[in-house]
């Protein structure tokens, strides 16, 4: 069996690899390995799970160490498609980077852009970046890609899909010619095989099979339960000790089920496209920490966690709302089982689902019976095993108003802020990034108090008092009301939600 140094991984980068426990290359690492060490360029395919950040992070690690550092030029540079990936990227760079006194850092939109020029103007030997921000950050000059040596494509079938070739184009144009290029991705349809026949030359290709995937044991499922009996089904899929990752298709849905879960006594985080970065991280932390620590053992997703989110010891991937295509049910899955764990994939599907999800696992080359349950039969129980300890949710504190002494709630009345759990005003209330309600404590407390009166003589004057009452800090004349109804966060560790001390935090994009 091959290990990294005999791959020509230098020994100080093996060390760390040996320090986090890996001591042995995969497949697509031991493929492509000799040849991105060497200098070539690099073609590689492989499905997810499949450890392709790693063939292309030593390589690019190894080939730059020694460097001079330059602000605003970086000589490493990393694509990828979503937030997520770029943060985990640039995780699984950062220790390979600091042993050869290398810099890291990302570059990505729904974040302040200061910090990245911060970052940038002091000199950075690596960048990891979504497209659409560092095309922002080239045209203002605050980074120049005439100094990249090494350019890498991560998951370039979903920069595809997503619409970001014309931009990988142009940046990849931006890049020095004669520099090294590696391209990852699953498949060369949607334009990506243009991609490799303009920007790589001379390239190595290599395919990694299934069967030269690390083995682990991925279980596929279809439970087929009437509609009204989705909701307990999915509940009770939800209950286990382990960790899982539950998807839906809309972010409306992943919000809502994980508020749903959470008040049910199954803490929940979410995660999808309206939350911001720090929401998303914190979310993030919160399902990736161990459960005596108070982590969360259930994750509610859109697609935006099906490719690039790692977290270790996934065991159930539950497919809520079945995916439209199949390699979205693909990548989905991929969530468990990597590396040689095991684990389940369960497709709750209706009866009038049946053909559609027929289909789905067809053109997915899955093959699973569709299994007619409740969410009580020994078939569901068996699967789910031990059920983790109910944690019964107590009220969130709401917070008091800017402007004055007054303890309005700003939650109760049916404002702007769009909440699924009764519409707070201020912006995202409720830790999940949904609502876009602003806070107006800023202004006059004169001014504010007599619009809150203005309101108060409508129609809705309780619900829009309450709220103003809030915004203005003024429990006197302006009708504010003490929150009434249980809200619950779904960023929030289970030692919050027992204690029912955590206050509603801001997720800012």
């Amino acid at each position: 069996m091959s290990s990294f140094t005999s791959l020509g991984v230098p020994e100080n980068l093996a060390a760390v690899l040996l320090a986090d426990g890996k001591t042995e290359p995969f497949a697509i690492q031991r493929d492509t390995l000799p040849d991105s060490l060497a200098g070539r360029d690099v073609l590689g395919r492989g499905r997810t799970g499949s450890g392709k950040t790693i063939a292309f992070a030593l390589p690019l690690v190894a080939r730059l160490a020694g460097g001079r550092r330059e602000p605003r030029r970086p000589r490493g540079l990393v694509l990828a498609p979503t937030r997520e990936l770029a943060t985990q990227i640039a995780a699984t760079i950062a220790p390979l980077a600091a042993a050869a006194n290398l810099t890291v850092t990302t570059v990505f939109g729904g974040v302040s852009q200061k910090p990245q020029e911060q970052a940038l103007n002091r000199g950075v030997d690596i960048v990891v970046a979504c497209p659409g921000r560092l095309e922002d950050l080239m045209k203002q000059g605050v980074i120049r890609l005439d100094a990249v040596q090494i350019a890498v494509l991560d998951e370039a079938d979903h920069m595809a899909d997503l619409g970001f070739l014309p931009g990988v184009t142009r940046i990849l144009a931006a890049t020095p010619q004669g520099g090294q290029r590696l391209l990852f991705s699953a498949t060369l349809d949607r334009g990506v095989d243009a991609l490799v026949r303009r920007f790589l030359q001379n390239e190595v290709r290599h395919e990694v099979d299934e069967e030269s995937v690390p083995a682990g044991v991925m279980t596929h499922r279809v439970f087929v339960v009437p509609s009204e009996g989705k909701a307990a089904l999915v509940r009770q899929l939800a209950s286990g000790r382990g960790r899982r990752i539950l998807f839906t298709r809309t972010k409306h849905q992943a919000k809502k089920l994980a508020k749903q879960l959470t008040a049910a006594g199954i803490p929940s985080v979410d995660l999808h496209g309206n939350l911001g970065q720090n929401a998303r991280e914190r979310n993030l932390a919160a399902f990736g920490a161990p459960a005596d620590q108070g982590g969360v053992r259930v994750l509610v997703a859109t697609d935006v966690a099906a490719r690039g989110v790692h977290v270790d010891d996934v065991e159930l991937v539950v497919h809520v709302d079945p995916p439209v295509e199949h390699k979205a049910y693909l990548h989905r899955s991929g969530r468990t089982a990597r590396a040689g764990a095991e684990g389940v994939v369960v497709t709750v599907a209706t009866p009038d689902q049946r053909r559609e999800v027929g289909d789905l696992l067809r053109k997915a080359h899955v093959q699973a019976p569709l299994e007619q349950v409740s969410a009580d039969d020994s078939t569901v129980s068996s699967l789910v095993g031990a059920v983790a300890e109910h944690v019964t949710p107590a009220p969130v504190v709401a917070s008091s108003g800017r402007g004055g002494s007054g303890s309005g709630s700003g939650n109760s009345g049916g404002g702007r802020g769009r909440s699924s759990s009764g519409g707070g005003a201020a912006r995202n209330a409720d830790g999940a990034g949904g609502g876009r309600g602003r806070s107006r404590g800023r202004r006059p407390a004169g001014e504010r108090s007599a619009q809150s009166g203005e309101r108060a003589a409508g129609s809705t004057a309780g619900a829009r008092s309450g709220q103003n009452g809030a915004r203005a800090g003024q429990a006197a004349g302006s009708g504010a009301r003490t929150q009434t109804a249980p809200r619950f966060t779904t960023g929030s560790t289970v030692a919050d939600i027992q204690r029912g001390t955590r206050r509603p935090r801001r997720a800012r994009g």
